[in-house]
């Protein structure tokens, strides 16, 4: 008896082992500052400078419902790589970042690594982080 329970273990253990590996490539990321309960926080991930902060061009894209305060957000089946992540706080829930006449953004917004700048937001470079696996990261918005 105690042999077929060790088979079925054997077997169980060998079937979730997949799913583990899955589960190795995410991305928690806690947003921080968020003003209040509406709409969504939203993250764009690019994987090249050249497609940096084009809505076009998101390698990979992901929301969850905003919380005041502090906001989570998982990312999965991410690769290994190298990334810039763009984050904002889409209040009116139109999946766009409002903007004014000039261009500057209306809702709160934050990236991977650095700060928006006087006149316009961070480069690629700045914003680059290196995802090895199960990471965790957290972004200010401002």
């Amino acid at each position: 008896m105690k042999g077929v329970f060790a088979i079925k273990r054997s077997i169980f253990l060998f079937l979730l082992f997949p799913l583990g590996l899955l589960a190795q490539n995410s991305l928690s990321v806690e947003v921080l500052g968020v003003k209040n309960s509406e709409g969504k926080i939203s993250v764009a991930i690019y994987d090249s400078s050249d497609s940096f902060l084009k809505f076009d061009k998101v390698f990979k894209t992901d929301s969850t419902k905003a919380k005041s305060g502090s906001t989570k957000i998982f990312i999965g089946d991410l690769p290994e790589g190298n990334y810039a992540l763009a984050i904002f706080h889409d209040e009116n829930g139109n999946d766009v970042l409002d903007t004014n006449w000039l261009g500057i953004p209306k809702e709160a917004v934050g990236f991977s690594n650095a700060k928006m700048k006087t006149f316009g937001p961070p480069s690629f470079k700045e914003c680059l982080i290196e995802h090895h696996g199960n990471d965790e990261l957290t972004v200010q918005l401002q």
